[in-house]
């Protein structure tokens, strides 16, 4: 059983950079891949970045290639979304996830994904 509380969202202007948090509870969370979704207001869930179980091959949605990094803490048991030069097309509920088994990597689909934080809030202004 995995659970997932992030922290780390709020409002911002244009340009600013924001660092989510991801503690998640469990035994084995270092073998787990985890990811970043979000969702907009009236939009669908959307994939933001992932990392595989290993913590050493990461994957990015086009949107926010280049100015979003994810990152894992095994000690901790946290993982990391550093976001820069944010714009308020970033705005958005933004969650972390985590597959149903450890030592498996899915990349960007949410139907991938079984373990759901509850979200945290980024609102970019212009």
């Amino acid at each position: 059983q995995v659970q997932l509380v992030e922290s780390g969202g709020g409002l911002v202007q244009a340009g600013d950079s924001l660092r989510l948090s991801c503690a998640a509870s469990g035994r084995f969370f270092s073998n787990y891949a985890m990811a970043w979704f979000r969702q907009a207001p009236g939009k669908e869930r959307e994939f933001v970045a992932a990392l595989d179980y290993g913590g050493s091959s990461s994957n990015y949605a086009d949107s926010v290639k280049g100015r979003v990094t994810i990152s894992k803490d095994n000690a901790k048991n946290t993982v990391y979304l550093q976001m820069n030069s944010l714009k308020p097309e970033d705005t958005a509920v933004y969650y972390c996830a985590a597959p149903r088994n450890p030592y498996y990597s899915p990349r960007y689909k949410s139907y991938e994904y079984y373990y759901w934080g509850q979200g945290t809030q980024v609102t970019v202004s212009s």
